[in-house]
């Protein structure tokens, strides 16, 4: 097994091939060149810097579910379907980064910051993500999965725009902590995030692999055969939801040199975890202090303190700790009932262990 930073090498290798041959498409339909300089420039600058976890794990788990290292060509296949899912993650920041007014994105300014882009960086999101479905009839056009790739893009980006709705309207310019709960939050978390980042990337690697949608019988008699995606989706969106709660707590938690960046939640008006576990357990006078000081800039000001103040008294740091072993621990329980068959291509605990692996007691 190549060690992670070769793995990295070799699936940026891919992008270059991608953004290449996308780039050409143009060149064949006599786009003028400056036209394909922006385009090649706004991939560039906005795809493959971040850490490429959820367009790697397609790879990862396409190897998993075949049981044998990949040809050169499953490789590849697996690797576009992984850029597939970095470019519709970078549709979704650029213009998320639009709609929040945002600075900086990856240690560099927001694309629409750049002087000379602006505005245009609505269309450019739109052509990355046009981009995903060129690739995957340019790829998948002639295999039996196609239909299915292009329908489980649709219907994720779909789930994560409900998801961005609800996470405007709850959280606006004007804070309102009345809109928050622990349900809200779960609600905003399991539709803008665990869809995308969690259950498309084993479902793409699923569907490359010919697993049909065919129900599967329990471990458990007492309950029905289960279609390998539901079993699939059951365990990969409660992990998500874990890992954003994780995300949520490091934000707080964690020291700019931990996490390589600093925390922005509290002054942000962010509906996370942690202010509304902090709500469920505030005092009248603590509640009072927190919608004072929530969502109060500057980043390290004395509204920011205040309510780290009132979160380390609540016990958020304990409460964290409590929430995590208790959900590490049902989710094990539920990978444990995945029914095994061994051959290849079928479903396997090892894909659900993987991602469970990567992020249980993660620190950054």
């Amino acid at each position: 097994m190549a060690d992670k930073a070769e793995r990295r090498a070799r699936f940026e290798g891919v992008y270059r091939r991608i953004a290449d041959e996308l780039v050409e498409d143009l060149r064949k339909n006599n786009i003028p060149e400056d036209a394909m300089k922006w385009y090649r420039r706004s991939l560039d600058y906005n795809v493959p810097g971040g850490k490429l976890n959820r367009g790697m794990s397609v790879v990862d788990t396409v190897e998993i579910l075949k049981r044998r290292p990949l040809t050169e060509e499953e490789y590849v296949k697996a690797a576009v379907l992984g850029w597939c899912i970095e470019l519709l993650q970078a549709y979704f920041l650029v213009s998320d980064d639009i709609m929040d007014a945002s600075i900086t994105r990856r240690g560099q300014p927001c694309w629409y910051r750049n002087s000379e882009v602006g505005m245009i960086a609505i269309n450019d999101s739109f052509m990355i993500c046009s981009a995903i479905y060129r690739l995957l009839k340019s790829y998948f056009k002639k295999d039996a999965c196609y239909v299915d790739l292009i329908e489980v893009f649709l219907e994720t980006t779909w789930q994560t725009e409900i998801g961005q709705l609800i996470d405007l309207i709850t959280a606006p310019e004007h804070v309102d902590l009345s809109k928050f709960s622990l349900e809200k939050h779960s609600m905003i978390v399991i539709w803008k995030t665990a869809f995308y980042s969690f259950y498309l990337p084993v479902a793409c690697a699923m569907y490359m692999c010919g697993i049909p949608h065919t129900p599967i019988a329990s471990l458990d008699p007492s309950k029905p055969a289960q279609d390998p995606y539901d079993i699939a989706k059951s365990i990969l969106i409660p992990l998500g939801e874990y890992f954003q709660v994780q995300d949520d707590y490091l934000d707080f938690s964690g020291t700019p040199e931990q996490i390589g960046k600093i925390g922005t939640d509290i002054i942000d008006n962010k509906c996370s975890w942690c202010i509304n576990v902090a709500l469920l357990h505030a005092t009248p006078q603590q509640k009072s202090v927190l919608e004072q000081h929530y969502g109060k800039k500057p980043s390290g000001g004395p509204s920011e303190l205040e309510v780290k103040r009132v979160f380390e008294e609540i016990g958020v740091r304990e409460k964290y700790a409590e929430y995590e072993e208790g959900v590490v621990k049902k989710l094990r329980e539920m990978i444990a009932q995945v029914p095994e068959v061994e051959e290849p291509n079928t479903l396997r605990r090892d894909v659900f262990e993987s991602f469970l692996g990567k992020i249980y007691k993660r620190s950054k």
